[in-house]
């Protein structure tokens, strides 16, 4: 994961030294317009905006802002390095990442690969589906009725799936290395397998955490510093 996102980080700087002639901004804030098309759309310091119904052929891109792609928009790779990205509704997209942000996925949308960050909130609504995993380091992971169809991974944030998400993979929680930013071995993340919530690998706990699961909720199975045995069960909304 830290890894990925050095990569990350490494080239989307290099917006900074050559920004592409298609849609491209170094200071200023980049739109495009609602069902137009563009080949791509960059900016160094400043936001991206890509209107309702819009279609970008290439990547959207910044190093400090935030991105927003509008309702019925298709994209490729979505990516920032300081700012969140945020998806709005049947949108179709590549990849989502930042490092420091968050990233929120709209009813709806598929994304067909990655959605990850290093140090932010990720969700996903109703009807979305993420092709590949869902991963972070630090903040909240939240799965509203949506699928993903491999694994969700972090390692000091609270999981929570509700409404029938579904889990096709496993739920990962990365024991925490020894960078001093996401070294917080005290605290431990919670699971919440909420009303018909569905995982259908395992939970593959590297660390200790709490594990909550509804009376509804279906799990493959509990590996590494927890077992079924420490799963506590709840009927009511939350545990």
């Amino acid at each position: 994961m830290i890894g990925k996102n050095a990569r990350l980080i490494a080239a989307t700087c290099l917006l900074a030294l050559a920004v592409p002639a298609y849609a491209g901004s170094v200071n200023k804030s980049v739109k495009i317009e609602p069902g137009t098309t563009a080949d791509g759309a960059s900016s160094v310091n400043g936001s991206v905006t890509v209107g309702e119904g819009a279609t970008v052929t290439g990547d959207v891109e910044t190093v400090n802002g935030t991105i927003r792609v509008r309702s019925t928009a298709i994209v490729e790779d979505v990516s920032t390095v300081n700012g969140s990205v945020k998806i709005a509704d049947n949108v179709q997209a590549d990849s989502l990442s930042t490092v420091n942000g968050s990233v929120s996925v709209g009813a709806g949308s598929s994304i067909r690969r990655n959605m990850e960050a290093v140090n932010g909130r990720l969700s996903v609504e109703n009807g979305a589906t993420i092709g590949g995993s869902v991963e972070n380091v630090n903040g909240e992971v939240d799965i509203d009725g949506a699928s993903i169809e491999k694994d969700i991974s972090t390692v000091n944030g609270d999981i929570q799936l509700k409404n029938g998400a579904h889990v096709m993979g496993d739920i990962i929680v990365n024991k925490p290395s020894g960078w001093g930013w996401n070294n917080n071995k005290k605290r431990k993340p919670k699971i919440i397998l909420g009303r018909n919530a569905r995982v259908d690998g395992t939970i593959v706990a590297e660390r200790e955490v709490e594990i909550y699961m509804h009376e509804t909720a279906e799990l493959g199975g509990v590996s590494g510093k927890a077992s079924m045995e420490d799963v506590v069960r709840f009927s009511g909304n939350r545990p």
